[in-house]
């Protein structure tokens, strides 16, 4: 379960921007997560709460927000949109599609204290 070390990323980062920033407690956390990022939502979640224990994030509340993949098909030259990584195209059904959305995984916002 990469899960886990990407929770853990997570925390790093909000701990990191705490101390730069000065605030001291986070009520809420925004991560985007994108189709294509091989990250499972749920699991993300368990693993946040696992690991935001006895930190200046417990208690905070996740919100998710999965965006959709996209990709661009070199046969058509058009971009589609792709619910798996090496999916055909759905217009020409070609696999020489390159993901170009929904690869990320990133906090979009804090709230913060």
């Amino acid at each position: 379960m990469h899960e886990m070390s990407l929770a853990e990323g997570v925390l790093q980062l909000i701990s990191e921007s705490a101390q730069s920033n000065g605030f001291s407690q986070v009520k809420t956390v925004w991560l985007e997560i994108g189709a294509l990022a091989g990250v499972e939502a749920e699991a993300m979640r368990f693993c946040f709460d696992a690991v935001v224990k006895g930190t200046l994030v417990e208690g905070a509340t996740l919100e998710i927000v999965e965006t959709e993949g996209q990709g661009w098909c070199m046969a058509c030259s058009k971009t589609v949109p792709l619910q798996q990584r090496y999916d055909p195209c759905p217009l020409c059904d070609g696999y020489q599609v390159e993901p170009t959305g929904g690869l990320e995984l990133r906090v979009k916002e804090l709230e913060v204290e």
